[in-house]
């Protein structure tokens, strides 16, 4: 496998054969540097011996005035977006392993368009493995008495009928996190001027991040906090790196919501412990 870069922008992992039908067909140009494992330093792609063959297309002349964007926004996609050729359960260990271990490289990778239906459904299964992973564990826990939630104290009246309503209720709630999350990042975006492309693409690093995340929850005993701590930070790197600005705002985005909740919990806090001073005053004069 070759690691292809243009400039400072990872454009994906390919093989052989499709570097070489690349280079035929324009998809990479010679100029663009690669890296296998075995190799001490990065080198031009015409400088490897197996692509020598391959000549790409004259390239027109740009016109003055003409888009260069697909220079700037050269996006493969990561292995969740090539699934019909990597295989279903490929694509989704190598998505996880590369958001996990290489966020910055995977979200420069990311598509910034394409829908919200392939982004939605890694989410909804990253986190449905969280999601039964904490079913299975919490149904062995009671079993033998170790742990009783809250959820699970009725199942010896009700059967399982109250933990099967846990589990879809968290099913749902995994699908409706990067709407409500994505939402708040990306009006976040917007108050920080940092929104500099569309909802979508907000949409697609908070799903990408969630669906890598969650499966951590497999981790015993202090599972769940590091998927949320792994899931805010590469929301952080993933969010700057989709819209093209420093990761300052981008984690001034993902954290304003927290913090805007934060507070608001803290100011009626406030409110309520001088309401009731006050009230305790009055009825003491």
């Amino acid at each position: 496998m070759v690691h292809v870069n243009r400039g400072t922008t990872s454009l994906g992992v390919f093989s052989e054969e499709e570097v070489r039908e690349g280079l035929s067909t324009g998809r990479f140009v010679p100029s663009d540097i690669g890296w296998r494992e075995g190799m001490a330093n990065w080198q031009p792609l015409s400088q490897f011996p197996e692509f020598a063959g391959a000549a790409p297309p004259a390239i027109p002349p740009v016109q003055p005035g003409a888009a260069t964007a697909s220079t700037h926004d050269a996006r493969n996609g990561l292995p969740w977006e090539h699934r019909q050729e990597r295989g279903f359960l490929s694509a989704f260990v190598e998505t996880v392993v590369m958001v996990l271990s290489k966020p910055s490289t995977a979200f420069a990778t990311m598509r910034t368009e394409g829908g919200l239906t392939e982004p939605l459904l890694y989410a909804v299964i990253g986190g449905g493995v969280g999601v039964i992973v904490w079913f299975i564990f919490s149904v062995a826990l009671n079993s033998v008495g170790v742990l009783n939630p809250r959820e699970m104290r009725f199942a010896p009246m009700v059967g399982m009928s109250v933990s099967f309503v846990m589990v879809v209720w968290r099913l749902v709630f995994v699908a409706i996190v990067p709407f409500v999350f994505g939402g708040l990042v990306h009006v976040s975006l917007i108050l920080v001027g940092g929104a500099n492309k569309a909802f979508e693409t907000t949409f697609r690093v908070i799903s990408f991040s969630q669906g890598s995340a969650a499966p951590l929850q497999l981790v015993p005993c202090c599972g769940g906090l590091v998927a949320l701590i792994w899931f805010l930070v590469a929301n952080c790197i993933g969010v700057a790196r989709a819209h093209d600005i420093d990761t300052g705002r981008a984690t001034l985005a993902v954290l304003l919501p927290f913090i805007v909740c934060c507070g608001g919990i803290l100011i009626a806090i406030m409110f309520g412990v001088f309401g009731a001073m006050g009230v305790w005053t009055a009825s003491h004069h």
